[in-house]
């Protein structure tokens, strides 16, 4: 798939961190990983670090598909708002799903602490501004359902909003817990420390046929060599739809710009992440060198060169939307891009087995959480080849 435009900020900003080698040789692991990216890095450390013996494959360079293009806001909040997802799947298991959200982020702090390099970690409070008068009463009830289940949040009227960050809005959910991350110097970071735990990385190398035995499975590559491997996770994001039969994923096209750096170390509360209520919506958040990213403008498509064709005017109306929230603040647009994504059914993530695939699970965080998706997959499917049971993952299984 064409995941993305050219020229994504945070490729620009970092180019090619590390190189690995194609795959020359028939190799052997506990377990193999396909996908490269900020959802395989994870997946690899977590069983890495528990005592597996890894390989992981990406027909690309690590990171250069969709986590090179990723605004990588960590948020618990799901596209799919909890009193909505509690009809979906039920009133346990959408609680449940916002805690584990929340919780995989503080999970992320303590991997990036324990990170030698600089991954752009920062914990953010994250504040939903309503768009319209008629989703104040839609944010109240929403309020009142993530006080129950113990999340740290304030309820801000018209008048706090404006004395809090500066705009009009005639409602806003400032909540406690959010964060931000560079995911694809994030990606790289992981693998590098993975490496030193015997996990091995082989970019330029695509799977042709996946092979499933009795006791394991059979990769076959591009570049002629196999990879024995006793379990399979497919993690290569929305290039995995094709491993399934079942339908799963809801493709979308995606919109965001980088504008110049600002000399103002304050632009607005704590440097919030900032979202609102209207489908589809925009959000902001800043960058590590002062700078302020905005995406969104999502469009129900996903052919690429119509994607890629709407970016300039996408471009624009994002900095519009942009000036009418701040417009004391001179926006200038220095870098753009467009993206593939998925979103599913209920907003929740696909996670573990599926019966058409022996020996293998999948991790696919799909939509707006598609980082704390990822944390969560990693937990699960590394507890699961530890043979240590874990009642989450029926959350986010193929048959909820």
């Amino acid at each position: 798939m064409d995941l993305r435009s050219a020229y994504p900020y945070w490729l620009l900003r970092h180019g090619i961190v590390n190189s690995y080698p194609s795959l020359q040789k028939n190799s052997t692991a506990d377990v193999a990983i396909i996908g490269a990216g900020i959802t395989g890095a994870l997946v690899g450390w977590h069983l890495a670090k528990a005592g597996k013996k890894v390989i992981v494959v990406d027909k690309r360079h690590v990171g250069m598909g969709s986590t090179a293009a990723s605004t990588a806001l960590l948020q618990y909040e799901i596209d799919t708002p909890l009193r909505e997802l509690m009809e979906k799947v039920g009133k346990k298991n959408a609680e449940r799903s916002y805690l584990l959200c929340r919780k995989s982020i503080y999970d992320l702090q303590q991997i990036c602490k324990g990170l030698p390099e600089e991954c752009g970690f920062e914990l953010r409070p994250s504040f939903q501004f309503a768009s319209y008068k008629k989703d104040v009463k839609e944010q109240e009830e929403e309020y009142a359902l993530r006080k129950q289940i113990g999340i740290p949040l304030k309820k801000l009227n018209g008048e706090q909003v404006k004395k809090t960050f500066g705009m009009n809005a005639p409602s806003g959910l400032l909540s406690a817990d959010g964060a931000v991350v560079d995911a694809y110097r994030l990606t790289h970071a992981l693998l590098e420390q993975s490496a030193k735990k015997g996990l091995k990385v082989f970019d330029g190398t695509a799977v042709t046929d996946i092979r499933h035995k009795r006791n394991g499975v059979e990769l076959e590559t591009d570049t002629g060599a196999i990879i024995k491997a006793k379990h399979l996770v497919i993690a290569c994001g929305y290039e995995s739809q094709q491993y399934l039969e079942q339908q799963v994923e809801l493709l979308h096209s995606t919109y965001a710009i980088v504008s110049e750096p600002f000399r103002e170390k304050k632009l607005w509360y704590k440097d919030a992440l900032i979202w609102e209520t209207a489908d589809p919506y925009i959000y902001l958040r800043t960058t590590p060198d002062n700078r302020i990213l905005i995406g969104g403008m999502d469009d129900d498509f996903s052919d690429p060169q119509k994607r890629d064709e709407r970016l300039p005017q996408k471009a624009k109306a994002l900095e519009a939307k942009f000036k009418s929230l701040f417009p004391h603040l001179p926006f200038k647009t220095d870098f753009k891009w467009a993206g593939t994504f998925a979103g599913t059914k209920d907003g929740l993530p696909y996670i573990g087995k599926h019966k058409s695939r022996p020996h293998t699970y999948f991790a696919l965080g799909f939509g707006g959480n598609g980082i704390t998706f990822s944390i969560i997959a990693a937990q699960l499917i590394r507890d699961e080849l530890m043979g240590k049971e874990n009642p989450d993952l029926g959350i986010f299984s193929f048959n909820r």
